[in-house]
Order: structure tokens, then C-alpha cells, then sequence
């Protein structure tokens, strides 16, 4: 019996140590597993160097940031596979870490980052996309009639991707409200203007006035009480 007790306890800590070991894949088996349903791509770099050119459908949070970077993985699906990179691998594997250590079923890491991938001749997103920043005088006409919800985000940023099905929702029931889209890796003299220092930002407009804000998710239930 005692035997027994022992070899079943050695087969759980083996099997708890085993799901904990780090992960990591060359370049090509990377781009290959990325593309498998249910993904999701995770670059944890800063916005800055995600905007030089990332891998295709990759979500970011600044892992140097700890405030952001906590607050856009609670974003993430844990029992979902997590393909995690950086430039170089070294921010990656720390953040890795973190994230095997709180409750992610599965986080494969890009072995030597970016750099690996641009030496496998693989191609990036994003590279050579910057577009005209909306200006402030453009800004201030789309919100100075009727209700207006503006929606500071970016396409990269976790919780802005939750948002994405709740906003559908609320304007298909909504259509008197219209929608103003900032872009929150762009549109930088907007989002200083009006003071949006985080994503998703969501603003609403009577007129011109604004009449509710909040800084994060909301649900639909919220946004309709906020254009009342």
C-alpha cells in the first residue's frame, strides 16, 4: 500500500513538473503552430516596438510595464495555448514564467524572439503601416452633435478585443448613438488631448459635453444607461 501511495504521489509531481517545464520553439515550428484554432499570439514588448512590425494577429502588453501587462493578461484565456514572444527572447521567458506560475494551461515561447524570426525570413505585420494621426480639430466635429461613444483602443490590446463583441451588441440596439473610434496606437495628440491614458477608453458625448467615461470594459447594460 505504502508502495503504491508513493508511485501514485511521484506520478503527480512528475506531472505537475512536467506541465511547468518551459516551452520553446524555433522560428518556422512557431509560424506554423500560430496558426492553429484557438491561438492566441501574445508579443510583450512595448507598443513602441510592436509598431516597428509584429507577427500576425499578436495581442501586446508591455511586460516592463507591470500595471499594463497585469491588467491586459487577465484578458487572456488561460485554458486556451498562449504563443508568447519578445524581441530577443529574454522578456518572454520572464513573462513566461509568470504566467505558467499563475494558471495558464499552456505558454510556448519564440526561441531567440523577433530577431529569430527575421533571420528565418519570415514576415511581419505592421512593418512600414504608420497612417495620419486623426486630428483634434476633426475629433471635436465628429463628437459635437447628437450622442456620440467614443472608443479609445487598439486592435493589439487584449481587453479591447473583449470589448469588440459588447460595443456590436450595444450600436445594433442602439442606432441613434454614433461610434468614434480612436486608435490608441495612432492617434496619440487625440488621446492626450482628451485625456484617455489607457485602453479601452470609452467616452460618451450629448452634444459635445461629455457625460460619461470610463477606462476599461464595460457591458452593454452600462453603455445604456450612460446615452439615457
Amino acid at each position: 500500500m505504502y508502495r503504491f501511495l508513493m508511485a501514485a504521489l511521484l506520478m503527480c509531481t512528475g506531472g505537475v513538473s512536467q506541465a511547468q517545464q518551459p516551452q520553446q520553439e524555433d522560428a518556422k515550428a512557431f509560424a506554423r503552430d500560430i496558426q492553429q484554432p484557438g491561438v492566441q499570439v501574445f508579443d510583450v514588448r512595448t507598443a513602441a516596438e510592436y509598431g516597428t512590425g509584429h507577427l500576425p494577429n499578436a495581442l501586446q502588453a508591455d511586460y516592463t510595464n507591470k500595471a499594463e501587462f497585469n491588467e491586459r493578461v487577465k484578458y487572456l484565456d488561460k485554458q486556451k495555448p498562449v504563443y508568447i514572444y519578445c524581441l530577443s527572447g529574454g522578456r518572454s521567458t520572464k513573462a513566461a514564467q509568470w504566467m505558467r506560475e499563475n494558471g495558464f494551461s499552456k505558454v510556448v515561447e519564440l526561441e531567440n524572439g523577433v530577431n529569430a524570426w527575421k533571420q528565418a525570413g519570415l514576415p511581419l505585420d505592421g512593418v512600414n503601416a504608420k497612417k495620419p494621426q486623426l486630428t483634434i480639430d476633426a475629433y471635436n466635429k465628429s463628437v459635437a452633435e447628437g450622442v456620440v461613444l467614443t472608443d479609445v483602443g487598439a486592435e493589439w490590446c487584449p481587453p479591447c478585443k473583449q470589448l469588440e463583441p459588447v460595443l456590436k451588441t450595444f450600436l445594433q440596439s442602439h442606432p441613434q448613438v454614433r461610434l468614434q473610434k480612436v486608435d490608441g496606437g495612432n492617434d496619440t495628440d487625440v488621446m492626450k488631448a482628451i485625456g484617455a491614458k489607457g485602453l479601452p477608453t470609452l467616452i460618451v458625448y450629448k452634444n459635445g459635453k461629455e457625460v460619461w467615461r470610463r477606462q476599461g470594459v464595460a457591458t452593454a447594460e452600462e453603455l445604456s444607461a450612460a446615452v439615457k
